[in-house]
């Protein structure tokens, strides 16, 4: 797949993630003082919604469970060798575009 304009910048401020369609993928889009990361939107743990969840710097929280996880490298914050997908995200004006393929 190639990019896909997921959102305008300022639909998802600095400090915040939403969830995003990305063709057929959810996609949680994190707005971090880095810039934007997108990682899978669908939790390791029954599938909570990471996108609904609370950003803490580059850590979100999933909304059921409390699972966190990196949206810089998509790692589980308590066990590196598990993780969620990362796509990469690029900037065209003021929108931003991933590519989930």
């Amino acid at each position: 797949m190639a990019f896909v304009r997921a959102a305008r910048v300022e639909e998802i401020p600095a400090g915040e993630i939403r969830e995003v369609r990305v063709g057929e993928k959810a996609v949680a889009l994190a707005h971090t003082s880095g810039g934007f990361c997108a990682i899978s939107g669908e939790c390791l743990h029954r599938g909570g919604p990471l996108g609904e969840g609370s950003l803490d710097g580059t850590v979100v929280t999933c909304p059921w469970h409390g699972w966190q996880f990196d949206v810089t490298t998509g790692k589980s914050c308590l066990n590196a060798s598990e993780g969620v997908a990362t796509y990469p995200t690029e900037i065209r004006g003021d929108e931003v575009f991933v590519d989930a393929g």
